[in-house]
């Protein structure tokens, strides 16, 4: 019973360990990167076929990151051969929508001035592809 109680008691442990926190350093104006999942900067996000993804912590759909007030977060069409896509900005706050781009290599960048949670999607494929830029 001991054997069973300290096993778990390990495996907790081990889980509270790997927990990191969605809060990171901003671009921009220099501030630190840190931790995280995918390892880039934050504000970096891929436009996949059907996907947001940050290229910092790895979430999708919703893709989130969290960045300092004055930093500029990039949306990149990787891989997404013929399909079109966009960043359109949802609700209040918001920011000014990119155009519908299709083909790889294409960006799309906003500096967030303003603190708030700014949330995006795709608008030609709505919920689906979507995501949540967190300004602090």
């Amino acid at each position: 019973m001991r054997i069973a109680t300290a096993v778990i008691g390990l495996l907790a442990l081990a889980a509270l360990a790997g927990c990191k926190s969605p809060t990171y350093g901003g671009g921009g104006g220099g501030g630190g990167g840190g931790g995280g999942g995918g390892g880039g900067p934050a504000g970096e996000i891929v436009v996949g076929n059907i996907l947001f993804k940050s290229s910092h912590n790895g979430t999708q759909n919703p893709a989130i990151d969290t960045v300092a007030v004055g930093s500029t977060v990039t949306w990149t069409w990787t891989a997404t051969g013929s399909v079109p896509h966009s960043v359109q900005s949802l609700g209040t706050p918001s920011f000014a929508s990119s155009a519908i781009e299709t083909g790889d290599g294409k960006t799309y960048s906003v500096t967030f001035t303003t603190p708030g949670t700014y949330q995006y999607a795709c608008a030609v494929h709505g919920a689906a592809m979507s995501g949540r830029i967190v300004v602090r």
